[in-house]
């Protein structure tokens, strides 16, 4: 069975949790995940994986895959999975991830034998993008350690990461053509995926009230959005009003812009006074689990198909990482076919 290579990083996850807005869009109709990146049926049989791992679970030409490496790649995995590995899948997934960590070593032993250089710059600059997602370098030393990593097997890691990245980006990527025909082609066999529901672009002001507030809070939370809509009525500016006063933090900085927002992806109080609003409107003060709202109507969509034009680089973008996968995993195959792959688990 050819390895499905997913070109990411993917020994590190360091992932920043956002807590949803309560009028949260969801992602545009259009948008398109690569082959491969998604969870798929469990092979009909899968070799069991042990229960302890062993403290070497590969090795590619000799060179070790150590059971930490393996670990932080499970980690990684279940991070951007959002919860842990099902363990009625552990055995598949697990075996996937193998085959994914033998790849990118497989790539990687390429890269310095065709010589592929990765500047010491560019590996620092990777890093620092890292820890910039920490708020200091303690909570970065503290999630090193969780990981069993250090500084300089983050560092390794990242190299051989982007070793194997330049590789597929010299060897594959001049080979990967988009025509208009293959976008064309997409859109025309797939057009569920191109429906958007009716929507209202809108922005709102949010006073909170906490959970089980009693009513002394909500009288006054309430008193607060009344006080901001009369700002507004006498022409206040929404935007500044929005920053100066809007506790969701998610919109606030935008001016309270939550963009189109699709029917049934709100809270039926806040739909229903949202899309009761004609362009340029401003609702009253509307009560949600959340709190007191403020809601302008900026702009309103019919359902519609979005055009070939609108979706058109998603589709190439998409195509183009389909075609590039394709390609990588039959490279991976002609290394694997010349090196000493050792799976022990």
């Amino acid at each position: 069975m050819k390895t499905r290579i997913a070109i990411a990083l993917i020994a590190v996850a360091l992932l920043v949790a956002c807590k949803k807005n309560p009028a949260e869009a969801p992602k545009p109709a259009g948008t398109l995940t690569p082959a491969g990146t998604a969870a798929g049926h469990a092979p009909a049989a899968v070799k069991p994986v042990p229960a302890i791992l062993p403290d070497v679970i590969a090795r590619v030409n000799g060179k070790a895959i150590d059971r930490g490496e393996f670990e932080r790649a499970v980690k990684s995995l279940e991070a951007q999975a959002g919860g842990p590995v099902p363990p009625d899948r552990r055995d598949a997934i697990y075996r996937q991830l193998v085959d994914q960590l033998v790849a990118l070593r497989l790539l990687s032993q390429e890269s310095v034998a065709k010589k592929v250089a990765v500047p010491d710059a560019e590996i620092d600059g990777r890093v620092a993008q890292v820890k910039g997602q920490f708020p200091n370098e303690q909570a970065f030393t503290a999630a090193l350690a969780e990981r069993q990593m250090t500084p300089d097997k983050l560092k390794a890691e990242i190299r051989q990461q982007m070793q194997a990245m330049k590789l597929v980006d010299s060897e594959i990527g001049p080979t990967v053509t988009v025509t208009d025909a293959d976008v064309s082609g997409f859109y025309t066999k797939n057009p569920d995926k191109f429906q958007e529901p009716e929507a209202a672009h809108t922005a709102h002001i949010l006073i909170r009230t906490p959970e089980n507030a009693d009513e002394a809070a909500k009288k006054k939370a309430r008193a607060e959005a009344q006080t901001v809509l009369a700002q507004l009525k006498k022409g206040g500016d929404f935007a500044a009003l929005a920053k100066q006063h809007s506790q969701d933090s998610g919109s606030a900085v935008n001016g309270g812009d939550l963009g189109f927002v699709p029917r049934g992806q709100t809270v039926p109080v806040f739909e229903q006074a949202a899309f009761a609003l004609k362009a340029g409107q401003l609702s009253g003060v509307v009560e949600s689990p959340f709190g007191f709202h403020i809601i302008k109507m900026i702009a309103h969509r019919d359902a519609r198909t979005v055009p070939l034009q609108e979706v058109k680089p998603q589709i190439e973008q998409f195509i183009k990482q389909q075609k590039t996968q394709e390609k990588t995993a039959a490279y991976v195959e002609k290394l694997k076919a010349k090196a000493k792959v050792e799976i022990l688990m």
